[in-house]
């Protein structure tokens, strides 16, 4: 089976319980939509978990795009190869208060072996990634196309065009494909149930706000059965 989960943000113990809900299994596979980090007791756990899996498949969110840069500027820090830049610091400074704390945390705790992983993790994560399953076909990106042209590749966007810019879920983009995205919580979607996937005219909306209180849902894309773990 193909699963789908979005904006996990360090929700450990709700991610392991998926896990078990569904039967996850070597023969299925995951696709995390973007912000495994941030705002939740156990991102770097989460993260590090996750780099172990070989039919998990990370794609990037703004949260794990600003991570990966200030992650490795700590890492620096840490190291003394650099000293405190006082943009760096009002970077991190601001991340902390959008929270970055835990992830922090988390990451000084590693050792030095885990902390290269850690970062060459978020730095290997994909930016979509085109899926068919069930007879359909998907495009899987965190947030939207910032700027969308039909006639421009996809591999010709900037990783910010795809995690800055919500998508429209009522906007078909492209022909016979569906895409499905994170990033707004969909109790943010006018017409949505609360605590529900949204599925609008042009994209299906999956992020629930599991770091907020509200369920972490996933779709699975064979059948269009839905699953939701609440706290």
């Amino acid at each position: 089976m193909v699963y789908v989960v979005s904006d996990l943000h360090g929700s450990f113990d709700k991610f392991k319980r998926l896990l078990k809900e569904i039967k996850f299994n070597d023969n299925d596979v995951m696709y995390v939509l973007g912000d495994i980090v941030d705002y939740g007791e156990e991102p770097i756990e989460l993260l590090c978990d996750l780099s172990m899996r070989y039919n998990v498949i990370p794609i990037v969110g703004d949260h794990d795009f600003r991570a990966l840069k200030l992650l490795g500027e700590l890492d620096k820090m840490l190291r003394g190869e650099s000293t405190p830049d006082p943009e760096v610091i009002g970077a991190m400074t601001e991340w902390i208060q959008d929270g970055g704390q835990k992830t922090m945390e988390g990451f000084k705790a590693l050792d030095e072996d885990m902390k290269e992983g850690v970062l060459e993790y978020l730095e290997d994560m994909s930016l979509y990634e085109e899926v068919e399953a069930g007879g359909k076909k998907y495009l899987l990106v965190h947030a939207g196309i910032a700027d969308f042209d039909a006639d421009t590749p996809l591999d010709d966007y900037m990783p910010e065009d795809f995690i800055s810019e919500p998508a429209d879920v009522e906007r078909q983009l492209m022909d016979g494909v569906t895409m499905i995205v994170g990033h707004v919580p969909t109790y943010e979607i006018e017409g949505a149930e609360k605590g529900k996937i949204y599925h609008g005219e042009g994209a299906v909306a999956i992020d629930c706000g599991a770091a907020f209180g509200e369920p972490l849902a996933c779709l699975c894309l064979d059948n269009g059965k839905e699953y939701y773990i609440y706290d």
